[in-house]
């Protein structure tokens, strides 16, 4: 494994297994199955109802509590819950989660960050972050928070590289985590022709290539699978390195193209919107 050093002196491994829109029973057997093939890293969400799954699975998989970089983020109807940071860890069965996220910036986020603050200060976080808060959103929280965030999780890969955000992120040395790594399975991307050469040199496949311009450009990785081959083949990018100038090459692939764009009415409704935490 490879890791990140936090702004905080702490290490991240540089790939994980992610869990969005995998449901509970699927999630629980991939979270096991990818750390028994030697992930350290889980990434999941209260609004992906499926925590309880993969403190499951971490439990099953048989890899000790601390040999688990374990993150998950608090939704926007939870903001001004005082109690939001115990109930996400009694969800996952844990004492403490190694990142804690406010998942967008939607509601009172303000009062989520304060949660968080409050749950790295007594130990129940061991580091904080923010999810989708981009452009004004991170420019008002610099003048707000107490305490710099270790991480931010927004949508990157090689169509969308977060130049302007980055400005901002090596300002502070807050990491990058992202989502969508492979361009949300855009063949286009995926099919670039760099892609397909460098693998046969590499003898890796195109995703896995993508995957590890992701580490080398100091991102982290959390792709998400429930096919057991898939998690394999995502792993197994850590044995091999790009050369400055095959990063140089993929650069230029930088489309400002992203998969995803949230509205103010989407925000509007993620504040109103409670997960149905039973279901998990």
């Amino acid at each position: 494994m490879e890791y990140v050093k936090m702004n905080n002196g702490k290490e991240c491994p540089v790939i994980g297994i992610g869990t969005f829109t995998i449901s509970p029973a699927d999630a629980e057997v991939s979270v096991r199955e990818a750390l028994k093939m030697g992930y350290e890293c889980v990434d999941t969400a209260a609004a992906y109802v499926n925590e309880r799954a993969c403190g499951r699975g971490i439990k099953a998989s048989g890899v000790p509590r601390e040999k688990v970089f374990l993150s998950t983020k608090l939704w926007p109807s939870e903001y001004e819950n005082e109690n939001a940071v115990n109930e996400t860890l009694e969800r996952l069965g844990v004492e403490y989660v190694d990142l804690l996220y406010i998942h967008q910036p939607a509601g009172n986020w303000l009062a989520g960050y304060r949660l968080l603050e409050k749950a790295y200060k007594e130990g129940k976080a061991k580091a904080i972050g923010i999810s989708n808060f981009e452009g004004k959103y991170i420019e008002e929280l610099e003048t707000k928070w107490e305490i710099v965030p270790q991480f931010i999780q927004v949508e990157a890969h090689p169509y969308f590289t977060q130049d302007e955000l980055r400005k901002t992120l090596d300002k502070y040395g807050i990491r990058l985590m992202a989502w969508y790594p492979l361009g949300h399975g855009d063949k286009s991307l995926i099919g670039e022709p760099i892609f397909k050469q460098l693998g046969e040199k590499y003898g890796k496949s195109p995703a896995q290539v993508i995957l590890r311009w992701h580490t080398q450009m100091g991102f982290v990785v959390i792709p998400g699978s429930k096919n057991v081959d898939h998690i394999r083949d995502n792993l197994n990018i850590l044995d091999f390195k790009l050369t400055n100038e095959e990063m140089a090459e993929i650069g230029k692939l930088n489309k400002g193209i992203r998969y995803y764009t949230r509205t103010d009415e989407q925000l509007a409704g993620f504040a109103a919107w409670k997960p149905d935490y039973e279901k998990a």
